[in-house]
């Protein structure tokens, strides 16, 4: 990227891109088991894991995902970096001075494993947020306690799992894509974070079978492909800004790699990126959504 790398930045413009991705199949399927779902004496309590800058908090509102007005939420979003709640603080400050629609927002810099390690937050929530988070994480260990924190029969929506393939078209030589998309692939199954595994490049079509190891109950599932591609020549909103975080995320991660040629893989990048300023680049990456109910379990069930 010409440019600093932009991390809020990059957040705020896949924005649309995740909400033309986005299942809207499974979104409807847990709209439909939330309002069916509501407690008779409190706020429903909502927590959103890796929340990010808050775009989530503001889909859930403009989709209208708790769209009766009788109703209290109390939502809680956190996220591990300081600069990303600070910066949902600022998006969200109408949202959060106005409590629109019931909603109450708190927003909390936190990590995961430590939230979810206080007993107050034990079987608390009736709902559980991830979006395009557990392909992040070593999903053996984040899964089951991401679900311990619901209550028994809360819900779960995990959106954006990343489930093996990316696309970036037309082709440069379709020998070398295979080649890049693979190490990146690669890269991701062999990232360690704090000394631990964390992500997973199918975590999407493992995510399944996960969930039903925890006892959980899957409602719905479905794709939820990241497509972007110019309009009469240029991309919507910020996503040419977008394409460019996804080629550095690609650089940074095989720079120097023993399989790649530097002067090859340096020419494969530059092509991209006049692609992405002339308005020709496609890239998809394949992705799956879930929604559905916790058992009254409280850990993985082998």
């Amino acid at each position: 990227m010409t440019d600093a790398f932009d991390f809020a930045r990059y957040l705020a413009s896949k924005r649309t891109v995740d909400d033309r991705a986005l299942n809207r199949h499974v979104w409807q399927t847990l709209a439909d088991a939330v309002a069916g779902a509501l407690p008779p004496d409190r706020p429903l309590r909502v927590l959103e894991v890796g929340a990010g800058i808050g775009t989530m908090v503001e889909r859930v509102v403009e989709w209208g995902l708790f769209s009766d007005s009788s109703y209290e939420v109390a939502y809680t979003a956190i996220d591990s970096e300081e600069g990303n709640i600070e910066a949902a603080r600022r998006r969200l400050a109408h949202l959060i001075s106005s409590k629109e629609a019931g909603l109450q927002v708190r927003l909390q810099t936190a990590d995961l494993y430590a939230f979810a390690a206080r007993r107050e937050n034990r079987q608390r929530f009736d709902l559980i947020i991830a979006h395009a988070l557990l392909d992040l994480l070593h999903l053996p260990t984040a899964l089951p306690i991401l679900l311990q924190m619901a209550r028994p029969a809360g819900l779960f929506y995990f959106s954006i799992n990343f489930d093996g393939a990316t696309l970036f078209l037309p082709e440069v030589d379709p020998a070398l894509d295979s080649r890049i998309e693979a190490l990146y692939h690669h890269s991701m199954d062999t990232r360690i974070t704090d000394g631990q595994p964390s992500g997973d490049s199918r975590t999407g079509r493992r995510l399944f079978h996960a969930l039903r190891a925890c006892g959980a109950e899957v409602l719905a599932a479905g794709s939820s492909d990241w497509v972007v591609h110019a309009l009469d020549g240029a991309y919507p909103h910020d996503e040419a800004y977008f394409l460019s975080c996804i080629l550095h995320f690609v650089e940074s991660t095989l720079r120097g790699h023993p399989e790649l040629d530097a002067g090859e893989f340096g020419e494969w990048l530059a092509t991209r990126r006049r692609q992405v300023a002339r308005g020709e680049l496609m890239y998809v990456a394949h992705q799956l959504d879930y929604c559905g109910r916790v058992g009254g379990v409280e850990g993985p069930q082998h």
